[in-house]
């Protein structure tokens, strides 16, 4: 009986840890991605229009 209770209080740790850690990290992982991308994207562009115009 112990045993089950314990087993049910610690999946629901899980997922309260899931939910409220994990998940949110990786989308604020998934978040600076794409902002560094975007970035990246950003400086290729002005270094083609410069290199484009100075020929």
């Amino acid at each position: 009986m112990v045993r089950t209770v314990l087993g049910v209080v610690g999946a629901l740790l899980a997922i309260y840890v899931l939910l409220g850690f994990i998940i949110p990290a990786l989308f604020g992982l998934l978040k600076f991605a794409f902002v560094l991308g975007v970035v990246a994207l950003i400086v290729v562009a002005a270094v083609t229009i410069v290199s484009k115009l100075s020929k």
